[in-house]
């Protein structure tokens, strides 16, 4: 086992997602959830915030297909953090009039709000508590719930909606996987997260520098879940952020270490999970 342990300054980045019908999503992902179109051609279209780079990439799919929910491994949902609690009470009045079905979530670490894109994938929008607040168990991992949010306060703090604000970043991506012990290995042996929550046999959330997830995995569409089509919608990548190249690169060495296959390309180092899921390391 490598005793690579990921840089404590390294979090998510960019989110690439497949998509049937990119100006739908383009109307969607600006109109209904507040992202900045940054960039836009035919088939393809990205996005940010005030002050950012790319959070979010979009790739129309030739002849894709919408599976049914939980039915293979790969996209659960991606999570936009949000800056502030103000923040998230503004969002949510906004996502409230806006028609669409919201589901939520008071996980102690943080407060948390669910919806779908318009091809099902899955959508999180949070802010998190302070860390000062976060507990741990006698097992050293964190505790987590998923109460009900107490939304009339959130909604009092709500101002006026101008998108999503300066500030917001990817917190993190949850992945449905085939079984936790080869998840482990990739991300936990390969790549070099901490381990810090388990949920009983079936989900594991792991991170850099003591955050309280930034990848979940879990086997809620089935132990043996398989990867899912190349046509399908879903997850094509997401990449996690190193503060150096030097960083960078030691990740991608303990993952070729480790015994996965890391192919170079023009955003840096890639490699499948077991599961199909593609991980890309880029440098800050």
């Amino acid at each position: 086992m490598s005793s690579y342990r990921i840089h404590p300054e390294a979090h998510m980045g960019r989110v690439q997602l497949k998509v049937s019908q990119i100006e739908r999503s383009i109307r969607f992902y600006g109109e209904v959830i507040g992202l900045k179109l940054i960039a836009q051609t035919d088939k393809t279209a990205e996005f940010g915030v005030k002050g950012s780079g790319v959070l979010l990439g979009l790739e129309e799919t030739e002849d894709a297909r919408i599976l049914p929910p939980q039915s293979v491994s790969g996209l659960y949902h991606f999570a936009i953090l949000l800056p502030s609690r103000e923040a998230l009470g503004t969002a949510l009045r906004h996502l409230a009039g806006s028609g669409v079905a919201i589901g939520q979530g008071d996980h102690l670490v943080s407060e948390a709000f669910y919806l779908d894109d318009p091809d099902g994938n899955g959508i999180e929008i949070y802010a998190d508590r302070p860390r000062s607040q976060w507990q741990k168990d006698a097992n050293g991992e964190y505790v987590m719930a998923t109460d009900p949010v107490d939304v009339e306060s959130l909604l009092q703090l709500a101002g006026e909606w101008n998108g999503l604000p300066e500030g917001t970043v990817i917190g993190h991506v949850h992945l449905h996987v085939g079984n936790l012990p080869e998840a482990r290995r990739f991300y936990v042996d390969g790549l070099g997260f901490d381990v810090m929550l388990h949920f009983g046999g079936a989900a594991l959330f792991v991170s850099a520098g003591g955050y309280h997830h930034h990848m979940g995995l879990n086997t809620w569409a089935g132990v043996g879940a398989p990867a899912a089509p190349a046509n399908a919608v879903g997850l094509r990548y997401f990449t996690i952020v190193y503060p150096n190249i030097e960083e960078r690169d030691r990740a991608a060495g303990a993952l070729r270490e480790a015994g996965f296959d890391v192919e170079d390309t023009p955003e840096g180092p890639s490699a499948l999970d077991p599961f199909g899921s593609r991980a890309v390391l880029v440098s800050a």
